[in-house]
């Protein structure tokens, strides 16, 4: 059967995780550049020149789940994708001095723009999480010590009163800052994890929960405890259509980068390597679906529009499958965004 170029093309999802295969490897190649190209392209559409970045193209498009909760998240994907890519930010100078100009003398980060509530610790934790990442990223030191964020939740156990996919924000911080994380911090961490896994290895009957528990225990150099049972459900989670869209969109948006994380970071101790590969190729097959004409992707295939949050995790989740692959020689790799960088076969410690 002979099969056209467009014909061909259009059978590119199909292929796993980005592996060629014989003479496939140009049109593998071609396809991924196309998806690439759209991506550069849309986030030139909503950078602002002050270094900001909107969330989708309409001026006045709210944003949808990191991005409608904070006007600091946007950019921040922003600077983790383009770097991951090796592409210089539309207006660099401008998005640093735009962090820069978010932090506040208790050191935390105020967001601008935003539904939620900049001055309750939730916000205040993520915004200053992701600005400290982004600085460091883009080489910069903030004005002001951020620490005071992070301990004021390990005063009284505050940080039980945060929702539980937040556990690992704790770990990327001191990933990212340039001090170690303090051994109360970990012990009080980990213990509040353990109270909280199932049988199943699940964090909260969530996959993000869960993946955010995966996620605390590879920044601190330890292996997840009930690896091979988290991984068997993740596998017997995925959805036909390759999706974990299991709950309520707004339960599961960034469901599959979850999932993705999981199987990658934590399913080598689980000898399940062809599953993984099958479940890396639905993946693919639902993420593509989700990129839309203006370049963006969308959190879900449809009609939404494109959105910046739905940008950084659906092409972290294509790097993580291996579909796409990032520039070469890239320094602190466990901080860009929530890992889609990072090597399942390499030991990251914040603790030390």
């Amino acid at each position: 059967m002979n099969f056209s170029r467009r014909k061909v093309l259009q059978l590119l999802p199909v292929v796993t995780g980005g592996v060629a295969m014989g003479d496939f490897d140009f049109l593998m190649i071609d396809n991924q550049k196309k998806v690439l190209d759209g991506v550069r392209s849309f986030f030139q559409k909503v950078a602002n020149k002050d270094g900001t970045f909107r969330p989708g193209k309409a001026n006045d498009y709210a944003g949808n789940s990191d991005t409608k909760f904070s006007g600091i998240a946007a950019p921040t994907y922003a600077v983790v994708i383009h770097k991951t890519f090796g592409w210089e930010l539309p207006y660099e100078q401008e998005t640093i001095d735009f962090f820069l100009s978010c932090q506040k003398e208790d050191g935390a980060f105020y967001a601008p723009t935003g539904e939620g509530d900049m001055e309750l610790p939730l916000a205040k934790l993520y915004n200053t999480v992701q600005s400290v990442a982004a600085l460091k990223i883009l080489g910069i030191e903030p004005k002001y010590d951020p620490t005071p964020v992070i301990t004021y939740f390990f005063e009284g156990n505050r940080f039980q009163d945060l929702p539980l996919y937040t556990t690992s924000f704790f770990a990327l911080f001191y990933s990212a800052w340039r001090s170690e994380m303090p051994s109360n911090i970990d012990e009080k961490m980990r213990g509040y994890l353990m109270d909280n896994q199932t049988e199943d290895g699940y964090i909260g009957d969530h996959v993000a929960s869960t993946f955010h528990a995966a996620h605390y225990y590879r920044l601190i150099g330890e292996e997840t405890p009930l690896a091979e049972e988290m991984v068997k459900r993740v596998l017997k989670d995925q959805k036909e259509d390759g999706s974990w869209s299991l709950h309520q969109p707004d339960w599961d948006v960034h469901a599959v980068y979850d999932a993705l994380f999981v199987l990658k970071q934590v399913g080598g101790v689980a000898n399940r390597k062809r599953e993984i590969k099958q479940a890396y190729r639905k993946a693919n097959e639902w993420i593509l679906k989700c990129q839309k004409e203006d370049g963006g992707f969308s959190h879900f295939p449809g009609n939404e529009p494109s959105d910046v949050d739905a940008v950084y995790f659906h092409v972290g989740a294509l790097v993580e499958s291996g579909y796409l692959q990032p520039i070469k020689g890239i320094e602190n790799e466990e901080i860009y965004g929530w890992g889609h960088l990072m090597n399942p076969d390499e030991t990251y410690n914040c603790l030390i």
